[in-house]
């Protein structure tokens, strides 16, 4: 049994109905700028497949569809039920979006299937994020597109010293206000100081096939954005 993979399993069936709204209020409402930015990177046509990965409550979800119309097809994917049981109410009127549980190690699709991958907020709760990074290379058609958006931690000076003290100290106290979940607002800042830089997360990703990549620090380097292309 992986006691962390349920530990962090059940932190968010737990957190699953403030999340949402913890989102909003942590991120300061940049979290919905955020997703956006991710899948106008991914630069998709119209007729494709997505895989969204930790989909949570289906933000990433409504947003590509939002953004691509109703001529796409989108697979949600998440290990916590609590999650998707709240995304199943916000995508109830759009046929297009099905939902799966299911673990992000174990994909159960075919070779070639994709044409994206997103995962926002997701890799940094897998312990084995190569072999993460190869399932989603070999779910994706070639030309297909892997989008990972993560937080992070500005490099230097006052900056980081501010983001410290708002991330370690103030978001626990506010996040474990209104979930009631000490823990899991004591685990998010951690998890984040544990995650590797950009160009390490980068290398990462070239070492399970992806090529072109790139990425982008957004809001001062509190957010990052990789792109990886199989080709």
């Amino acid at each position: 049994m992986n006691k962390e993979l349920d530990f962090v399993k059940g932190m968010f069936d737990k957190i699953a109905p403030k999340y949402d709204f913890l989102n909003r209020l942590l991120s300061l409402g940049q979290d919905t700028v955020w997703r956006k930015q991710m899948v106008q990177a991914a630069t998709l046509e119209k007729d494709c497949r997505i895989l969204d990965v930790a989909c949570g409550t289906c933000d990433v979800s409504l947003e590509a569809d939002k953004q691509l119309s109703k001529q796409i097809s989108i697979t949600g994917l998440d290990f916590s039920y609590g999650m998707l049981r709240l995304g199943r109410a916000k995508i109830k009127n759009k046929k297009n979006i099905s939902l799966l549980n299911a673990d992000a190690l174990n994909l159960p699709f075919r070779s070639m299937h994709f044409d994206a991958v997103f995962i926002a907020f997701g890799i940094r709760n897998i312990m084995n994020r190569q072999q993460a990074l190869h399932a989603f290379y070999e779910v994706l058609k070639p030309g297909g597109r892997l989008a990972v958006l993560e937080l992070s931690t500005p490099d230097k000076g006052w900056l980081k010293a501010l983001y410290l003290l708002y991330f370690q100290k103030i978001l626990p106290l506010v996040g474990s206000f209104f979930s009631k979940d000490q823990d899991a607002y004591s685990y998010l800042p951690e998890s984040v100081l544990k995650f590797p830089s950009a160009d390490a997360f980068s290398g990462l990703m070239k070492q399970a096939g992806f090529k072109q990549i790139k990425f982008k620090q957004m809001t001062l380097g509190i957010v990052t954005l990789f792109i990886g292309t199989r080709v």
